[in-house]
């Protein structure tokens, strides 16, 4: 692996490695949705959850749209998933 697929790969599972990124991230592998159905589902401040969406934006996970006042976000890389179901059936096992 060269040392530029290396950095990006940390950054991406940095971007992921927050308790409440994960969550939003399993949310929106299901559907897209907009900040308030994010905030509503999840019971986190709206400001909170949208410094999180900003993160996961930024490294490629997530992308967004707007329709008028609301922007929706969806996994924009949905091999994040596949990523993530693996360290949760090794966080399984080990219980």
């Amino acid at each position: 692996m060269d040392k530029e697929l290396a950095t990006h790969a940390a950054e991406v599972l940095k971007a992921v490695a927050h308790p409440l990124r994960l969550r939003i991230v399993d949310l929106l592998a299901k559907d897209e949705l907009c900040v308030g159905e994010i905030t509503a589902t999840l019971g986190e401040k709206q400001s909170i959850t949208s410094q999180q969406l900003t993160i996961l934006k930024n490294r490629g996970i997530l992308a967004s749209r707007r329709d008028g006042a609301r922007v929706f976000y969806r996994l924009e890389n949905k091999n994040v998933t596949q990523v993530l179901n693996c360290v949760y059936n090794h966080c399984q096992a080990k219980k």
